[in-house]
C-alpha cells in the first residue's frame, strides 16, 4: 500500500544527515559523559558545545543563553515556572491565550492553584490574539506573558513581534513557544522581542527527547523543576543528551540553510491543497488565518462527519493525518483551540489537520484528492448528523407538513 505522511506537526522523521551526526556519538571514542574530565568526556563536551553554538546561531542568540532539555513540554515548564517563582516578590500575574498548547496552558492553570493570578486572553475567529488585548491585560503585578508563535492545530502565526514591543516597554518578561514555527518561518529572538523561547528537536527532523529553552541574559529566572547536578550552568540538572543535542544542532543548521526554498515549496503545495479541498468537497471550512499561517499547514472542518472517522478511513488508504494536537488525540473532547475560535461542538468534532514536510510531493496531493472526496461522501451518507441537519432544514417546509414528503 502507498503510504503518505501528512502529520509533520506531530513529529518528523530524523533526517539522514542528522542521524549520521548522532551515531558518531553513540559509540567508538565519542560516547563519554560531557562532565567527565578525561579524553572521552572532553570529546563529548566539545561536540556538545558546538551543537549549542549551532542552535544559538539559528535563532540569533548567544551560546550561554541556550539550555538543552528533554523537549518542548519541559522547556515550557522551565520557562513559565522559572519566571513565576523567581519574580513572585514583584507580582503574581501571568497572561496567556486560550489557544496555547497544553504544555503552556496547563502549566499556567496549575500556577493559578498556587496563588498566581491568571488571565487567559480570547482569540478571534482565526485563532489570533489581539495585540491590544495583551496591552490592556498588563498590570503592575504582571510578571510574564506567554503566547505561542504559531498554533499547532490551525497554523495561525501570532503577532509576537508586536506583543514583544509592548512587554519590553512595560518591563514584563515575554515567553513564546516556537516549537511549530522554528524551521518553517524565520525565528530570531531579538526581532521577536522575547526573553524566553521554546524549541523541540523532533519537529525539525531531529530526534525525540531533546529540546531547548532560550533564556535571554539578564532575565529574572531560576531553575525550579529539578534537584541534581550542576549541568547546564545549574539551569537543568541531569546527564546531557549528547547525541540528541548534536542532532538538534545539525537539524537547526539544515533548517536555516533551506528555509527560504523549502518554505516557498511547501506554501505552494499547501495553497493548492486548500483550494482543491474547499472547491471539490462541499461544506468544508478552512480553519486558521487564511494568510498568516505556517507554510506547511492546512486545517479543515468537515460538516456532518466525525474527524476520527475520517482519520481512520484515510489511514486505510495509506494517509497519516491528525485531528489536532498529537498530545490530545486520545481525547473525545473537541479541540479547545477550535472552541476558543467560536466553532460549535458539532463542527469542531469534524476537524482534520494536514501538515506537509520535506518528503511530500505534488503527487501526494493528487492521491489525497483522489481518495478524500469518496471518503467524505461515504461518511456523510452514513452520518446521523447529516440526516439530522436535513430534518432541521425542512422542519418548516410547507410541502413536508402537507404531504409528509418534500420535492425540493
Amino acid at each position: 500500500m502507498r503510504r503518505v505522511y501528512f502529520d509533520h506537526s506531530a513529529t518528523t522523521p530524523v533526517r539522514p544527515e542528522v542521524m549520521e551526526e548522532m551515531c558518531k556519538f553513540m559509540g567508538g571514542e565519542n560516547f563519554g559523559n560531557p562532565t567527565s574530565l578525561h579524553y572521552f568526556g572532553r570529546q563529548a563536551r566539545n561536540a556538545f558545545e558546538a551543537a549549542r553554538e549551532q542552535v544559538a546561531s539559528a535563532i540569533g542568540a548567544q551560546t550561554r543563553e541556550i539550555v538543552f532539555c528533554s523537549g518542548g513540554t519541559e522547556s515550557d515548564n522551565l520557562a513559565i515556572r522559572g519566571v513565576a517563582h523567581r519574580n513572585r516578590g514583584n507580582g503574581n500575574h501571568i497572561i496567556t491565550s486560550a489557544v496555547e498548547h497544553h504544555a503552556v496552558l496547563n502549566t499556567v492553570k496549575a500556577l493559578g492553584k498556587e496563588g498566581f493570578t491568571i488571565t487567559i486572553l480570547p482569540v478571534d475567529k482565526y485563532g489570533m490574539v489581539q495585540v491590544e488585548d495583551v496591552a490592556n491585560a498588563i498590570t503592575d503585578k504582571t510578571i510574564l506573558v506567554t503566547i505561542m508563535h504559531a498554533n499547532n492545530e490551525v497554523g495561525t502565526i501570532e503577532p509576537i513581534a508586536e506583543i514583544g514591543k509592548i512587554t519590553r516597554a512595560k518591563g514584563v518578561l515575554f515567553h513564546t513557544d516556537a516549537v511549530q514555527s522554528f524551521g518553517r518561518i524565520p525565528v530570531n529572538v531579538d526581532e521577536l522581542g522575547v526573553d524566553l523561547l521554546t524549541l523541540s528537536g523532533h519537529k525539525i527532523y531531529g530526534s525525540k527527547g531533546i529540546g531547548v529553552l532560550y533564556i535571554r541574559s539578564g532575565a529574572r529566572w531560576k531553575q525550579t523543576l529539578f534537584n541534581g547536578g550542576a549541568q547546564e550552568r545549574l539551569r537543568r540538572a541531569g546527564t546531557e543528551n549528547v547525541p540528541g543535542a548534536i542532532g538538534f544542532g545539525k537539524a537547526c543548521e539544515l533548517a536555516v540553510n533551506t528555509l527560504g526554498e523549502e518554505s516557498a515549496r511547501l506554501t505552494a503545495m499547501r495553497d493548492r491543497l486548500i483550494k482543491e479541498v474547499t472547491t471539490k468537497i462541499s461544506n468544508v471550512r478552512i480553519t486558521g488565518h487564511p494568510v498568516k499561517r505556517l507554510p506547511n499547514h492546512a486545517s479543515f472542518c468537515f460538516e456532518y462527519i466525525e474527524g476520527e472517522s475520517m482519520l481512520l478511513s484515510l489511514d486505510m488508504k495509506g494517509f497519516a493525518a491528525s485531528s489536532g494536537s498529537a498530545c490530545t488525540s486520545g481525547s473525545l473532547e473537541p479541540s479547545h483551540v477550535l472552541l476558543s475560535m467560536g466553532l460549535p461542538h458539532e463542527l469542531a468534532h469534524g476537524s482534520i489537520r494536514i501538515t506537509l514536510g520535506i518528503d511530500n510531493t505534488e503527487a501526494d496531493i493528487d492521491y489525497f484528492m483522489e481518495v478524500m472526496p469518496p471518503i467524505v461522501n461515504r461518511l456523510r451518507a452514513m452520518s446521523a448528523l447529516d440526516q439530522e441537519s436535513e430534518f432541521v432544514a425542512h422542519s418548516n417546509c410547507t410541502a413536508c407538513k402537507d404531504s409528509g414528503s418534500c420535492q425540493g
